[in-house]
């Protein structure tokens, strides 16, 4: 409550909002609550459109916080012309929405695109908060990307910068401008890290044939050069039919925009 109320103060008071949108990990759009989020330090089910609802008496929707991003996107950014397009965010985690002949696919529980959490490599590396094995976001999110350099780093034989920086500190921003320096290590980390999502990004589209996939979240500050990595190994696992059809391309909106967008729209659709 008290870090909302500065906003709705901003805007002259609460009789000056129509509505409450909220984006959250694992926001069930049908039931308002957010349900077993892996990567919050909220356990079981909160039921939080009804405590926005008790405290501010306005009407309330909530939604996976990638899914409020795609409405976002569709909304105000680079899809506003699209029917058909996945959004992909590549930050802590990977999150995605989807839109297929205009409308968000939420399937019938509220929790349809949880594509982050895809087996990517059958019995690979630990998810540390789901228990699953070898899925997309253990690789491909910043703390995935990490986690490779790491293990890289301690199998490799050359020298890399990268083991001037304390372990602690490794970021995914370190290790894509140590690439784009030559650095070996970061180099075969940014390669294979294209390669997983590359196959993964194919598998989807396969799915729903989109138009595009937009990508956004700090992974993305990778750079051209990386997005034609990740589109060049996506394009050796599509059929001919697929291969030139499919764009990837960056988000048209400031990090974080879409979602915050997006879930400012959904009290209103869920009027």
């Amino acid at each position: 409550y008290t870090s909302v109320l500065p906003a709705i103060e901003s805007v002259g008071g609460i009789e000056f909002i129509k509505g409450i949108g909220i984006g959250a990990p694992n926001g069930n759009y049908y039931t308002g609550n957010i349900e077993y989020a892996p990567n919050l330090s909220w356990q079981g089910v909160i039921p939080v459109t009804k405590i926005a609802v008790d405290i501010f008496n306005v009407p309330a929707a909530i939604t996976n916080d990638a899914n409020a991003a795609a409405v976002g996107e569709k909304l105000f950014g680079a899809a506003k012309d699209m029917v058909d397009f996945i959004t992909i965010t590549l930050g802590t985690g990977v999150g995605a929405g989807i839109f297929s002949n205009g409308q968000l696919i939420t399937g019938y529980n509220g929790f349809a695109g949880e594509l982050g959490h895809v087996t990517v490599i059958p019995n690979g590396r630990l998810h540390h908060s789901t228990g699953l094995r070898g899925s997309l976001e253990s690789y491909c999110s910043a703390t995935g990307i990490v986690l490779t350099a790491k293990e890289f780093l301690q199998s490799s034989t050359v020298a890399s910068v990268l083991s001037d920086v304390p372990i602690e500190q490794l970021n995914s921003k370190i290790i894509f401008e140590a690439a784009e320096n030559g650095d070996a290590v970061a180099c075969k980390t940014i390669d294979f890290t294209a390669e997983i999502l590359g196959l993964a990004l194919a598998n989807f589209a396969l799915f729903s044939a989109p138009e595009a996939i937009i990508l956004f979240g700090g992974v993305t500050k990778g750079g051209p050069v990386f997005i034609e990595k990740i589109t060049s190994e996506m394009k050796k696992h599509l059929i001919i039919v697929f291969k030139d059809s499919i764009r990837i391309i960056k988000s048209e909106l400031p990090e974080s925009d879409a979602a915050i967008l997006g879930a400012a729209a959904l009290w209103w659709h869920h009027a």
